[in-house]
């Protein structure tokens, strides 16, 4: 009877390894509960659709994909237990996330620790590539990147630019992107006015809208979640903030399509689905908004969920040129990877000290404006 346990048991595991090897599986931590829960649940949606649509087409290697989804809960502490659950028990060879940069930032020496490569779908602080992480390979844009793109755009705005004010969340992420933008409008000759800050599950903004609306500046610049920004909106109208509103980071306030508020507002975004017609890679992108409409997702939801479908295609191209899927030779194939994703074409450059450098791609940007529920490309 004992010899027929172990035997059942040792069966038991072999069949269990078996079926693990009948998959290619990809680790994913998002927020999926918390302050910012609705991006990371938006990528979440992005990330099954590119599943099922590779597994559709075969998959990879022979086998399907598999996603592996942790929810770091809007926390940095979590984000790390989230890397270390998939890489020690789950055992997958490559993640995406983490979302915020606070976040990444945490999970980056677990990278190291384990030689694990993660696609960073949506991070934008520099210290992510700068850093000397190898591991790393980022193809959201940096803030920096973001802030060139809108300098460039800042003769589309009539009445001018002329001075800005900040209405940051305070963590890597906003801090990050209020330096960058500070630095590249202040090229320009553009003045800088306040810099408020506010915790990233602040719901009470009058005091900082206080501030900005007595500041004098004509801009108020604001880096949040989706949830924050869409509160900053309304807040600022209930206020009667006469500053032309501006959000970065690729957010977009869904809710205030079917309820406008105030004078409209300009968000830079990664992907305009409105137009998917007009992608670099149009057909992909209007199957992807097709495919998101027949689930029934919030269709605002598609200017994030897009990094999901993005982050899974890099990855999926990396295992099929590294031929296996094993951590160090994805490492070794992202450099290779030239992907056609939503936001446009995929590779990666070296950033970061040399010898230990972060892979960086160079994404498109857009400016939109939202005015009486509508959507335009000023």
């Amino acid at each position: 009877m004992v010899r027929l346990t172990a035997l059942a048991a040792l069966a038991l595991v072999q069949a269990t390894a078996a079926q693990a090897q009948d998959t290619v599986k990809i680790g994913v931590t998002q927020p999926l509960t918390g302050a910012v829960a609705a991006s990371g649940n938006y990528i979440t949606d992005g990330a099954r659709i590119a599943e099922a649509m590779f597994n559709a087409q075969g998959g990879v290697l022979g086998k399907k994909i598999e996603l592996v989804i942790e929810d770091n809960k809007s926390n940095p502490k979590e984000a790390v237990t989230t890397a270390e659950k998939l890489v020690l028990r789950d055992k997958v060879p490559v993640m995406i996330g983490a979302w915020s940069s606070t976040f990444t930032l945490a999970v980056m020496p677990k990278l190291l620790e384990y030689g694990v490569p993660m696609v960073v779908e949506t991070s934008s602080s520099s210290k992510i590539t700068t850093a000397g992480n190898p591991w790393v390979f980022r193809i959201a844009p940096t803030s920096a990147m973001e802030a060139k793109a809108f300098a460039e755009k800042l003769s589309h705005f009539d009445p001018p630019i002329k001075k800005v004010d900040f209405l940051s969340v305070n963590n890597d992420f906003g801090l990050g992107a209020a330096q960058a933008f500070k630095k590249e409008l202040g090229a320009k000759g553009v003045a800088v006015g306040v810099t408020e800050t506010m915790t990233p599950d602040a719901t009470d903004l009058s005091a900082q809208l206080t501030r900005i609306k007595q500041s004098g500046g004509d801009t108020v610049i604001v880096t949040s979640g989706v949830e924050q920004i869409t509160l900053a909106v309304k807040q600022a109208a209930e206020q009667r903030v006469t500053h032309r509103i501006l959000t970065t980071g690729g957010s977009f306030p869904g809710e205030l399509m079917a309820n406008p508020v105030g004078a409209g507002s300009y968000h830079l975004l990664f992907f305009p689905p409105w137009n998917p017609e007009k992608a670099t890679h149009a057909d992909l992108a209007t199957t992807f908004v097709a495919e998101w409409k027949k689930r029934n997702l919030e269709f605002a939801g598609l200017t994030e969920g897009f990094r999901g479908y993005d982050a899974v295609a890099t990855v999926v191209e990396a295992v099929k040129l590294a031929g296996k899927a094993e951590p160090a030779a994805i490492r070794d194939a992202l450099w290779k990877v030239k992907v056609k994703g939503i936001n446009g074409d995929i590779a990666f450059m070296k950033d970061g000290p040399e010898g230990k450098e972060s892979g960086q791609n160079m994404p498109n940007v857009y400016v939109v404006m939202l005015k009486d529920g509508k959507v335009s490309m000023p």
